[in-house]
This record gives C-alpha cells, structure tokens and sequence, in this order.
C-alpha cells in the first residue's frame, strides 16, 4: 500500500521563496571593539561581574583558546588568561542592532528578528530590484561595514531551514548560497545534529538508530520516524529533504523576555542574589526597546537535581523601575519552599504576559 503521507511529502516542493540569514559577528565583542580602539585584535570577552559569572560573548581574537558564549567566565579565564574582559552595555548593542535593522528595512519589510544579532528576511521582492537574492546578500553585508564598522556574515536558500546553516558556513564575515539545485548534494553529508530541534537527547537517540548523518536518515519513511519520534518524526522527515514551509513572519508581538544563567558550581538558594540582580538589570534594558509592557515577573530555578521550579508575580500596575523589577524577582525566592540545603544549578529572570500600553 502506497503510504499517502510519503507521496504527499515526497511531491510537495518547499515554496520557491529567497531567504536571507544574516547573523552579526561575534555581536557584543564586536561592538566593544568598535567602540575601543584598544581592544581591537585582543581576546575580548563580554560578561557580566559577580559570583560565577558566564560569559555573555566572545571576540573571535578569544575563540581559538576554546571560549564559547554560556561558558563559565572562571573557565574562560583559565583557557584565555590574557582576555580582556568588558561588562555587557546592551543600549549600546539595542543600537547597533536597530541600526542593522535599519538597513535591512531598505531591501525588504519581511524582517523577522531572532535576537540582537541574527534575523530572516525574505527577498523574494527586494525594494532595490536586484536580480538576485545572493545580491541583496553581498549589499547588506557591503553597507553594515561601511555604515556600522561591523561584519556580518549571510546565508541564502529557499527557505529559513537552510538559510539559518548557510550563514554558519563561512563565518566570519562570510557569505554562502544553497540555491535549490544544490539542496539535495548538500544536505546528505551534514550531521543531524544540524537539524532544527535536534538537541543532545534526540542526536543520542538517532545514532542509537545508526542515523548519524542527513543522508542516513534520509532512508527512513515517514510512518517508521513518526512512530519512534511522534509528530517530530514527520518533521525530521521533511527537513532531511531541505522542506520547510515557514513563513519570515515580521512585526511579530513580544510574548516575553528572559535571561538565565548556570552556575560553576551548584549553590544554595540564598547565593543566587547577585546572579538575580544582573539578570534582572539584563531584561529591563532588553524591555525598554518594547511598546508594549510586560505585566508579570518571572523567576526560574533548576535543582541539582535537575527539576525545574518557577514562580510568577503579576503585580498591579507594570515595574516601572529596573529596582521595581530586582525586588519583585527577588520576593519570589521566598515562595521557594524547598529546604535551605537545596542546592540550584541555574537561575532565570523573565518578564512575560506583555501589554499594549494604555493610552
């Protein structure tokens, strides 16, 4: 019996859009150096000061000594001794990337941003005409480094998917097109662990499966994926295919806003004070490039066990101070009612249940 799920996905085509990735390099390094003539050509690294500190990001000065963004600062400084490092100065960052934004506006209103630093647009149309959209690509990339003095590197395909991996290809400041022809050559050699959605558990459970590349997974049909990973499995099925329908979806409304942290070590709940006040001071300069307001204050916490706790607060009117916000997110800790030998592994702060503001 022909399976009509495998001849519907075999048949359908990924709609021929043209989609640009573009992701900032190595982002808040890169504007501090910008900003420090100094620090240009040194390792820098971006984080904040405190108890256990993790860094925010990496110069590519600092990268070859093993420093990653999320990595435990006091791991970084081992790695990199002669780093320097710079506390984090997000207005200054919410500049450049609406700068950036800026000029992705002269190509093409379908803007989707992911973060600070990377963002999807589609140039199916493009506003100058160009005849390509490998063209718009070479452009955008042209005028951030002339108008910003930063680099940005690009990915080109015909959909999100593959535009996303295009644009880690050559980084940095480096630019790569998957043009249709090229998708079926391209994918089978990639690992799995390049898929959307493929984290550490799923990866383990593929190769488990003898499936460590794109191409191997390719020779699975679509009822065996679903029955090993539910609804996922169709969409493993599609993306080793190069399908993805996803629309750039642009002026999208914020739901929420967060940040967190994992300590060095596991620590007590009275110790999470310091690494609650950065966070904190974090997602109310993230919240200020909002329109909206957000009404409810989140904190989150991970146990050594792993389990995760959350408590919420939405108080009457919106934290109209980033001190408003710390004291909120820190009387949710007392409605942590584990015992004081606890011990956390991580720690989060985040606004959500955002708002039109009354007029």
């Amino acid at each position: 019996m022909i399976d009509s799920r495998k001849l519907n996905a075999d048949s359908r085509k990924s709609t021929m859009r043209k989609i640009v990735h573009i992701d900032m390099d190595a982002f808040y390094a890169s504007v501090e150096q910008r900003d420090d003539v100094q620090l240009r050509g040194k390792p820098v690294i971006v984080a904040w000061d405190g108890i256990r500190p993790v860094v925010c990001a990496a110069s590519y000065e600092a990268r070859p000594f093993g420093v990653r963004s999320a990595m435990p600062l006091s791991r970084a400084r081992r790695l990199c001794p002669k780093a320097v490092i710079v506390r984090p100065d997000f207005q200054r960052y919410q500049e450049a990337s609406k700068a950036a934004r800026g000029i992705f506006a002269q190509y093409t209103d379908l803007i989707e941003p992911l973060s600070l630093d990377e963002a999807y647009l589609d140039v199916t149309e493009n506003k100058p005409g160009l005849p390509t959209a490998t063209r718009v690509a070479i452009a955008i990339r042209k005028q951030i480094k002339e108008e910003l003095n930063l680099t940005a590197s690009a990915g080109v395909a015909p959909n999100k998917f593959l535009a996303k991996i295009a644009s880690d290809w050559r980084k940095p400041d480096g630019l790569f097109v998957i043009t249709p022809e090229n998708v079926a050559t391209f994918l089978p050699p990639l690992a799995v662990g390049r898929l959307p959605g493929v984290g550490k558990v799923t990866e383990e459970t593929l190769r488990r499966l003898g499936i460590r590349t794109v191409g191997e997974l390719q020779t699975w049909d679509v009822t065996t994926l679903e029955n090993q990973f539910g609804r996922y499995g169709t969409r493993l099925y599609e993306l080793a295919r190069g399908i993805d329908e996803s629309r750039v979806v642009s002026h999208r409304a914020t739901q929420s806003i967060s940040a967190e942290t994992t300590f060095e070590h596991d620590i007590p709940l009275s110790q999470t004070e310091p690494a609650i006040r950065r966070l904190a001071e974090s997602i109310w300069s993230a919240s200020r490039k909002e329109s909206r307001v957000a009404r409810t204050v989140v904190l989150k916490l991970r146990t050594s066990e792993f389990h995760i706790l959350t408590r919420s607060h939405t108080p009457p009117f919106p934290p109209s101070s980033c001190d408003e916000l710390i004291n909120i997110a820190l009387s949710l800790r007392e409605r942590v009612d584990l015992s004081p030998q606890q011990l956390y592994r991580l720690v989060g702060v985040g606004l959500s249940n955002f708002r039109d503001q009354p007029i």
